[in-house]
């Protein structure tokens, strides 16, 4: 107690340990923020029936998707490529979704590939096929299905209408490959681990890579390189080659520079962003006559949008433009 009778040094003294308590707390709740993404974002309406396929929305009009099974470091079995399909046609045709970001679930895995111990319960490689006593001709007609199942489901990503950037991190094999191809970005982090693995399983691969991959990179010799061997090659390698546009630190890091560029997307007219997206992809199988044919049919009706007049007054004003739903 001081002269006048108060207590201030002791007051001071617990208001200091109370700070430093609510401090201590502050700095726990900040840590498990930000090593659960579902902590800061918000559940998607309409997504929440998946069972392998965590959907949310960490801004407005961005789509976050993770695969969603961390202990089988998010591997691959008919059940989730069935899922993969079904969510990106629906983010397609959902006029509230203008960009998607695609990652795993956990710190381990992208996606280890397909899940050989569930493929080999059921299914083409389980050994009880259909048509056990048929010649190689029909057999192979009863497995084709099987395969352009597959290929359509992981197809569905390039498909959909909005710009999905894809998020390499931790193993990224096999699969990983297929699917990245399908992206329109690729970012990676600093760890990851990449690999076309197929040849070492027995077979070429067959859900794109060998078909997308030469398109993405400008070095045919790289491509055979990595294919045929089935080497795991790493970020940089992937950077250098053009393969990924950027590499980050983490994959947290990695997530948020995705969901940065995703926002942007976001912001700006979705009829010229997924124009562009439509006219680059088919660019990439057509000639230049063709693509230049196209693209003046598909801009004689895109110009006749709102949106133009809405970004060039923005450009004027120095506004954020507003564009309605497409």
């Amino acid at each position: 107690m001081d002269k006048h009778g108060s207590t201030r040094p002791q007051y001071h003294q617990q208001q200091q340990q109370h700070q430093h308590q609510h401090q201590h707390r502050r700095h726990q709740q900040l840590r498990i923020t930000m090593a659960s993404p579902s902590a800061t974002t918000t559940p998607l309406a309409g997504y929440g029936g998946y069972e392998h396929f965590l959907v949310t929305s960490p801004a407005e009009f961005v789509a976050h998707v993770e695969i969603n099974r961390p202990r089988k470091l998010n591997a691959f079995a008919r059940p989730q490529w069935l899922e993969f399909g079904a969510v990106f046609r629906q983010l397609s045709d959902d006029a509230g979704v203008r960009a998607v970001v695609l990652s795993g679930a956990g710190d381990r895995a992208f996606t280890a590939g397909l899940d050989v111990q569930a493929a080999s319960q059921e299914g083409p490689l389980s050994g009880a096929s259909e048509g056990g006593d048929l010649d190689a001709a029909r057999k192979a007609k009863a497995l084709r299905p099987h395969i352009e199942e597959f290929q359509a489901c992981i197809t569905e990503m390039e498909r959909c209408e909005k710009p999905v950037i894809c998020v390499l991190h931790g193993i990224s094999i096999g699969l990983a490959i297929d699917i990245a191809c399908c992206a329109d970005v690729r970012i990676c982090a600093a760890e990851t681990r990449l690999a076309v693995k197929e040849v070492d399983v027995g077979l070429a691969a067959d859900i794109g890579t060998l078909a997308r991959l030469p398109k993405i990179v400008g070095s045919t010799s790289w491509v055979k390189d990595v294919c045929l061997s089935a080497r795991d090659f790493g970020a940089q390698e992937a950077l250098t080659q053009g393969f990924v546009s950027q590499v980050h630190g983490d994959k947290a890091a990695a997530v948020g520079a995705a969901t940065a560029l995703a926002r942007t997307l976001a912001g700006k007219s979705p009829v010229a962003v997924q124009g562009t997206k439509e006219l680059l992809n088919y660019g990439r199988e057509h000639s230049t006559a063709d693509s230049l044919r196209y693209t003046t049919v598909w801009n004689s009706v895109a110009l006749q949008a709102q949106d133009l007049p809405a970004a060039m007054m923005s450009a004027f004003t120095k506004k954020k433009p507003t564009f309605e739903k497409l």
